[in-house]
């Protein structure tokens, strides 16, 4: 019986799958840090609940204004990690995004999404896809977040990703091109650098 038990369906690059049904990720667990504003750059920082069914969250930072009325340009960012690990809220991605947002002089959101294999794929894709449809109903100044009504430009937006997060992101450049973002426009995209396999 125990044998049974070892016995592995599925192996992966950053997990196995047991006949039992359990799963075994070989990277660590990813610690969460708590949203917060830096005194130095000026980045205010939040997180947002996006959807409860299925649960989307996202982190949000908005670059030091120094013209409230000036509109900032957009970037959905996603985090890279094989679809299975990493996370929106881990110090690595939070430091990542926090320093985009002060360069490049953009509104932030960086997207939560469910990861693999617990949420098999297409799962990180339709959460990723959930979120930037949720900027663009802050189009009319009139969405849940008072940030994007206030401060976003919907002609410059643009989406972005590391490893998988590239690989989600050129996803959601094609599903734009096929299906529109209406009142928003997606001018660009950064895959640094997604990965596509065969």
């Amino acid at each position: 019986m125990e044998s049974e038990n070892l016995e592995v369906a599925h192996e992966f690059r950053f997990f196995r799958v047991y006949k039992d049904g359990r799963v075994e990720k070989f990277a660590p667990s990813t610690e969460k840090i708590p949203p917060s504003d830096d005194p130095v750059t000026g980045v205010k920082c939040k997180d947002v609940l996006i959807s409860s069914e299925p649960e989307i969250s996202a982190r949000i930072f908005l670059p030091r204004l120094s013209d409230p009325t000036h509109k900032l340009p957009v970037l959905l960012y996603i985090h890279g990690g094989g679809f299975s690990f990493e996370s929106a809220f881990s110090q690595m991605y939070d430091s990542h995004v926090r320093s985009l947002t002060t360069v490049a002089r953009v509104i932030a959101v960086s997207v939560e999404y469910r990861l693999a294999p617990e949420y098999p794929i297409p799962a990180c894709y339709e959460d990723c896809w959930a979120a930037l449809r949720w900027v663009a109903t802050h189009v009319s100044g009139n969405g849940p977040d008072p940030w994007f009504n206030h401060h976003a430009d919907y002609d410059r937006v643009f989406v972005g990703g590391d490893s998988g997060g590239g690989t989600i992101s050129h996803n959601l450049t094609v599903r734009v091109g096929s299906n529109g973002l209406p009142g928003a426009k997606l001018v660009g995209a950064i895959f640094g650098p997604p990965v596509f396999r065969r």
